[in-house]
Protein backbone atom coordinates (compact mmCIF):
# COMPACT_ATOMS: atom_id res chain seq x y z
CA UNK A 1 0.00 0.00 0.00
CA UNK A 2 1.93 3.22 -1.16
CA UNK A 3 0.19 6.18 1.53
CA UNK A 4 0.74 9.68 1.72
CA UNK A 5 0.30 11.09 4.54
CA UNK A 6 -0.56 15.13 5.40
CA UNK A 7 -0.40 16.19 8.94
CA UNK A 8 -1.54 19.29 10.50
CA UNK A 9 -4.17 20.94 12.94
CA UNK A 10 -6.92 20.96 10.72
CA UNK A 11 -8.15 24.44 11.94
CA UNK A 12 -10.21 24.60 9.65
CA UNK A 13 -10.14 21.65 7.14
CA UNK A 14 -10.63 23.20 3.43
CA UNK A 15 -10.63 22.85 -0.29
CA UNK A 16 -6.71 23.43 -0.33
CA UNK A 17 -5.86 20.51 1.67
CA UNK A 18 -8.17 18.34 -0.28
CA UNK A 19 -6.42 19.46 -3.53
CA UNK A 20 -3.25 19.04 -2.16
CA UNK A 21 -4.01 15.51 -1.18
CA UNK A 22 -5.66 14.63 -4.30
CA UNK A 23 -2.70 16.34 -6.42
CA UNK A 24 -0.29 13.72 -4.62
CA UNK A 25 -2.29 10.99 -4.84
CA UNK A 26 -2.29 11.39 -8.69
CA UNK A 27 0.78 12.51 -9.48
CA UNK A 28 2.53 10.34 -7.25
CA UNK A 29 0.13 7.13 -7.41
CA UNK A 30 -0.86 6.41 -4.17
CA UNK A 31 -3.53 4.38 -3.20
CA UNK A 32 -4.46 6.75 -0.12
CA UNK A 33 -3.93 9.60 1.68
CA UNK A 34 -4.23 9.34 5.27
CA UNK A 35 -5.08 13.08 7.51
CA UNK A 36 -3.13 13.06 10.58
CA UNK A 37 -5.43 15.29 12.61
CA UNK A 38 -2.31 17.04 15.53
CA UNK A 39 -4.06 17.75 18.70
CA UNK A 40 -1.82 21.17 17.99
CA UNK A 41 1.15 22.45 16.49
CA UNK A 42 4.01 22.95 18.77
CA UNK A 43 4.94 25.76 17.00
CA UNK A 44 1.75 27.67 17.94
CA UNK A 45 -0.81 28.92 20.67
CA UNK A 46 -3.29 26.13 20.82
CA UNK A 47 -5.68 27.72 23.92
CA UNK A 48 -8.41 28.58 21.04
CA UNK A 49 -8.59 25.39 19.33
CA UNK A 50 -11.18 23.56 18.92
CA UNK A 51 -11.28 19.98 20.18
CA UNK A 52 -9.81 17.87 17.96
CA UNK A 53 -13.18 15.32 17.27
CA UNK A 54 -14.75 18.81 15.79
CA UNK A 55 -11.78 19.28 13.75
CA UNK A 56 -11.95 15.49 13.01
CA UNK A 57 -15.66 15.28 11.80
CA UNK A 58 -15.39 18.77 9.86
CA UNK A 59 -12.30 16.93 8.10
CA UNK A 60 -14.57 14.41 7.34
CA UNK A 61 -16.76 16.30 5.63
CA UNK A 62 -14.35 18.64 3.62
CA UNK A 63 -12.30 15.48 2.50
CA UNK A 64 -15.32 13.62 0.76
CA UNK A 65 -13.30 11.26 -1.29
CA UNK A 66 -12.33 7.48 -0.97
CA UNK A 67 -8.94 8.17 -1.14
CA UNK A 68 -8.80 10.05 1.57
CA UNK A 69 -9.03 8.51 5.30
CA UNK A 70 -8.75 11.02 8.47
CA UNK A 71 -7.98 9.99 12.06
CA UNK A 72 -6.22 11.02 14.38
CA UNK A 73 -2.91 8.86 15.53
CA UNK A 74 -1.35 11.73 18.00
CA UNK A 75 -4.02 11.16 20.39
CA UNK A 76 -4.16 7.58 20.16
CA UNK A 77 -0.36 7.23 20.49
CA UNK A 78 0.31 10.22 22.75
CA UNK A 79 2.59 11.61 20.97
CA UNK A 80 3.03 15.57 20.28
CA UNK A 81 5.77 15.47 17.44
CA UNK A 82 5.43 14.47 13.81
CA UNK A 83 8.75 12.29 14.30
CA UNK A 84 7.42 9.97 17.44
CA UNK A 85 4.30 9.83 15.37
CA UNK A 86 5.88 8.45 11.69
CA UNK A 87 7.92 6.02 14.03
CA UNK A 88 4.84 4.77 15.37
CA UNK A 89 3.37 4.73 12.02
CA UNK A 90 6.10 2.83 10.37
CA UNK A 91 6.44 0.01 13.22
CA UNK A 92 2.32 -0.64 13.42
CA UNK A 93 2.32 -0.64 9.15
CA UNK A 94 5.25 -2.51 8.16
CA UNK A 95 3.80 -3.37 4.26
CA UNK A 96 3.03 0.03 4.11
CA UNK A 97 4.99 2.62 1.85
CA UNK A 98 4.57 6.31 3.11
CA UNK A 99 5.55 9.80 2.13
CA UNK A 100 5.58 12.71 3.85
CA UNK A 101 3.26 15.31 2.06
CA UNK A 102 3.76 19.09 3.03
CA UNK A 103 2.42 22.34 1.83
CA UNK A 104 5.45 24.39 0.40
CA UNK A 105 4.51 27.45 3.00
CA UNK A 106 5.93 24.55 5.72
CA UNK A 107 8.89 23.45 4.02
CA UNK A 108 9.74 27.47 4.66
CA UNK A 109 9.75 27.27 7.81
CA UNK A 110 10.76 23.20 8.59
CA UNK A 111 14.04 23.45 10.30
CA UNK A 112 12.06 24.60 13.33
CA UNK A 113 10.20 21.08 13.24
CA UNK A 114 11.53 19.31 16.36
CA UNK A 115 13.84 16.52 14.51
CA UNK A 116 13.09 17.78 11.16
CA UNK A 117 16.38 16.01 9.66
CA UNK A 118 15.49 13.23 10.97
CA UNK A 119 11.67 12.98 9.65
CA UNK A 120 13.47 13.09 6.04
CA UNK A 121 15.37 10.52 6.57
CA UNK A 122 12.39 8.27 7.81
CA UNK A 123 10.27 8.49 4.65
CA UNK A 124 10.29 10.72 1.24
CA UNK A 125 8.82 13.68 1.09
CA UNK A 126 6.86 15.90 -1.16
CA UNK A 127 6.31 19.03 -0.95
CA UNK A 128 3.53 21.01 -2.63
CA UNK A 129 3.65 24.09 -3.83
CA UNK A 130 1.07 27.05 -2.59
CA UNK A 131 0.60 30.23 -4.43
CA UNK A 132 2.57 32.92 -3.12
CA UNK A 133 5.56 33.31 -2.54
CA UNK A 134 6.73 30.04 -4.53
CA UNK A 135 11.04 31.15 -3.78
CA UNK A 136 10.88 31.15 0.04
CA UNK A 137 10.69 27.65 0.51
CA UNK A 138 13.18 26.59 -1.83
CA UNK A 139 15.12 29.07 -0.10
CA UNK A 140 14.70 27.95 3.10
CA UNK A 141 17.26 26.24 5.20
CA UNK A 142 15.83 22.92 5.32
CA UNK A 143 15.67 23.02 1.41
CA UNK A 144 19.26 23.83 0.97
CA UNK A 145 20.47 21.70 3.52
CA UNK A 146 18.42 18.69 1.50
CA UNK A 147 18.82 19.44 -1.87
CA UNK A 148 21.59 16.95 -2.72
CA UNK A 149 18.32 14.81 -2.21
CA UNK A 150 15.55 16.68 -4.35
CA UNK A 151 14.14 14.42 -7.03
CA UNK A 152 12.94 15.81 -10.69
CA UNK A 153 9.10 16.56 -10.60
CA UNK A 154 9.04 14.24 -13.88
CA UNK A 155 10.02 11.26 -11.37
CA UNK A 156 7.46 12.00 -8.56
CA UNK A 157 6.04 8.44 -9.47
CA UNK A 158 9.70 6.64 -8.16
CA UNK A 159 9.54 8.67 -4.94
CA UNK A 160 7.97 5.93 -3.41
CA UNK A 161 10.45 3.33 -4.23
CA UNK A 162 13.43 5.61 -3.31
CA UNK A 163 15.25 5.15 -0.09
CA UNK A 164 14.85 8.67 2.37
CA UNK A 165 16.22 11.23 2.04
CA UNK A 166 14.16 11.88 -0.79
CA UNK A 167 11.90 15.06 -1.51
CA UNK A 168 10.16 16.09 -4.62
CA UNK A 169 8.59 19.79 -5.25
CA UNK A 170 5.16 19.09 -7.05
CA UNK A 171 3.54 22.19 -9.22
CA UNK A 172 -0.19 22.62 -10.04
CA UNK A 173 -1.98 23.18 -6.91
CA UNK A 174 -3.62 26.35 -7.58
CA UNK A 175 -5.72 27.15 -4.25
CA UNK A 176 -4.76 30.24 -1.96
CA UNK A 177 -7.08 28.73 0.67
CA UNK A 178 -4.88 28.82 4.22
CA UNK A 179 -6.56 27.42 7.59
CA UNK A 180 -5.30 30.90 8.86
CA UNK A 181 -6.71 33.26 6.29
CA UNK A 182 -10.15 31.14 7.08
CA UNK A 183 -9.71 31.57 10.61
CA UNK A 184 -9.22 35.34 10.11
CA UNK A 185 -11.75 35.87 7.92
CA UNK A 186 -14.48 34.09 10.39
CA UNK A 187 -12.96 36.56 12.95
CA UNK A 188 -13.70 39.68 10.92
CA UNK A 189 -17.77 38.00 10.04
CA UNK A 190 -18.03 37.41 13.52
Amino acid sequence: MRVGLLGGSFNPAHEAHRALSLLAWKRLGLDRVWWLVSPGNPLKENSALPPVEARIAQAHEVANSPYIDVAAPEVAYRTRYTYDTLKRLLAEHRGARFVWLMGADNLAQFHRWKRWQEIAALMPMAIIERPGDEDAPLSSKAAHTLGGFRIDESDAPLLLSMQPPAWVYLHGLKSPLSSTSLRVKGLRQA
